[in-house]
């Protein structure tokens, strides 16, 4: 098991990568990892493009505070993927572009709403599923996750952006750069799809 130094190294560096590459901006983001048996979560208001180890909240795996600063909003989606497998052990959220504008888009099978016009999706994740849209940080939201968390392998929030979970930061940073990827390739073939219609 690497050390909490060596995670905590590998989760600002996901977090300054992702914020680099415009696939996380302002404070919207948030990422956390298992040390045993406490959760480390970015704090509320952090960004990912300058954090520390001061940005992250220690909490326990019911989400009670335990040191540090206050947990980011939305730490009972991350809890919910720690119950739902004990493989995973990182989770990262964002509002990624095209994931996020693919998810503002009308689906017909919600629990698997990317197709797989290359094989990578698949083999680094499986399917993706769609949670219906509700307040970002709000019950309902996390109940509607509940809900649907057995249905797929990763998520899109509906008009929000994705969620994954995976064997440990860089592991769920891999996934994540393929997701977006998968829903760069739909909507551009989406759009192909559109113009050859139209003429």
């Amino acid at each position: 098991m690497a050390n909490l130094e060596q995670k905590l190294q590998d989760a600002i560096w996901v977090g300054k990568v992702l914020f680099d590459r415009n696939k996380a901006t302002g404070s919207s983001a948030n990422l956390s990892f298992l040390h045993g048996d406490k959760v480390y979560i970015t704090g509320s208001g952090t960004c990912f493009g300058n954090l520390t180890k001061d940005d992250f909240s220690v909490t326990d795996r019911e989400g009670n505070h335990l040191s540090g600063i206050k947990a980011s909003k939305e730490l009972p989606l991350h809890l919910s993927l720690y119950n739902k497998d004990p493989g995973i052990q990182a989770v990262l959220h964002t509002h990624s572009y095209y994931s996020t504008v693919w998810s503002c888009l009308e689906h017909e099978n919600q629990v698997d709403v990317i197709p797989d016009y290359t094989p990578y999706l698949r083999m680094k994740l499986g399917t993706v599923g769609m949670i219906p849209y509700a307040k970002p940080g709000s019950p309902e939201l996390f109940k509607l996750f509940e809900e649907r968390i057995n249905d797929s392998d990763g998520y899109l929030l509906q008009n929000h952006g994705p969620v994954i979970g995976d064997k440990n930061i860089i592991a769920a940073f891999y996934v994540l750069e393929e997701l977006e990827e998968s829903a760069r390739i739909a909507i551009e073939l989406r759009k192909e799809t559109n113009a050859q219609l139209i003429k």
